[in-house]
């Protein structure tokens, strides 16, 4: 892949750099001889998956003695920022946890980053910022109106990053991811615990599961589950080094979709899996969770024109072949050690 020209002497922190996501991106930005920064406080994120030859410091996004501390020893250029809670059904039960985590403690990054005249800002968003659809694909233009308060806590970034902007110059992309899925060589899914669709479904592929839990068959799609776009990790990971460059060559701020443009209902990634592991994956049907849409899928077009982007891996059963493969490479791993 290409690598941008982003100071060599110059750092990139990024907050959540031990998640999924975030340690992709490390990774690219290493490999590309760029200094890199990573803040995470290990709560949802792993220490193993800090790439060895990035600055690792463990604390919370809203220290701001630390924040400050950070930019004292490093010379940043900008920030990449993964650092959020992310699960719709965990933020219906605790939504404070959520604001005080995704939006209190990211103001405070913000404010202590601008207090050090570090203005450029690449934030990882979410579809989940639309709510339920009023038209398909969504583009950027379509009415922000989440339906539970993962997506507000978003959100609310988004505002408070739009008005530091004409306050005080912040200039940011944010980017609204669909759904993140698939591994690349290093990396992949590891939350614990696991909400996401495709690693339950090879979970249940592998026999550590008895059956993937289907949460609503009763949506207003074709076959009733709800629908969604997925992208996979590593072309989320070209986008952010994209944003990076358009905020480097003076680009003003603005928001991008992050998707494939097509939806798979829950039925048909199952289906596609089974074609992919040739295992039989018993289904159990439950009740729909609360906060969940019924239908999201990315019109991508800005991401194309302004980024110059556009996602490399479309073929559903492609992404899953990655996490699959993964998987496997693992368990052999661990059987031989």
């Amino acid at each position: 892949m290409r690598h941008f020209e982003v100071p060599k002497d110059m750092a990139i922190l990024v907050t959540g750099g031990a998640g999924y996501i975030g340690s992709v991106v490390v990774d690219d930005l290493v490999d590309g001889g760029h200094e890199v920064v990573v803040l995470d406080n290990l709560s949802r994120g792993h220490r193993e998956s800090v790439n060895e030859r990035s600055n690792f410091y463990e604390g919370d996004i809203g220290d701001r003695g630390l924040i400050g501390r950070i930019c004292s020893e490093n010379d940043l250029d900008a920030v990449m920022h993964f650092s959020a809670l992310a699960y719709v059904g965990e933020s219906v039960e605790q939504p404070s946890l959520y604001y005080r985590n995704n939006t209190i403690q990211t103001v405070s990054l913000l404010d202590e980053l601008i207090a050090n005249d570090v203005r450029k800002f690449v934030f990882s968003s979410t579809c989940a910022t639309y709510g339920e659809p009023q038209r398909l694909p969504l583009d950027e233009t379509h009415p922000q109106n989440p339906e539970n308060p993962y997506g507000w806590s978003k959100l609310f970034v988004e505002k408070v990053m739009q008005d530091y902007d004409r306050a005080y110059g912040l200039r940011f992309v944010a980017l609204r991811y669909f759904n993140a899925c698939g591994a690349t060589e290093r990396r992949c899914e590891l939350h614990d615990p696991e909400t996401h669709l495709i690693p339950l479904i090879l979970d249940t592929a592998a026999g550590k599961r008895p059956h993937i839990s289907v949460f609503g068959g009763d949506y207003p799609t074709a076959d009733g589950t709800a629908i969604r776009d997925y992208i996979h990790v590593s072309d989320l990971t070209r986008a952010h080094l994209l944003a990076l460059e358009y905020l480097r060559d003076g680009g003003s701020s603005t928001a991008a979709n992050l998707g494939n443009g097509t939806g798979f209902s829950v039925l048909e990634v199952i289906e596609a899996s089974r074609k992919v592991t040739g295992k039989d994956i018993p289904v159990a049907m439950e009740p729909r969770r609360p906060g969940d849409p019924s239908s999201l899928v990315a019109n991508a077009a800005k991401a194309s024109e302004v980024l110059g982007w556009k996602p490399e891996i479309t073929s559903i059963e492609e992404i899953i072949r990655s996490a699959w493969q993964w998987g496997q490479k693992d368990a052999v791993s661990q059987k031989s050690g």
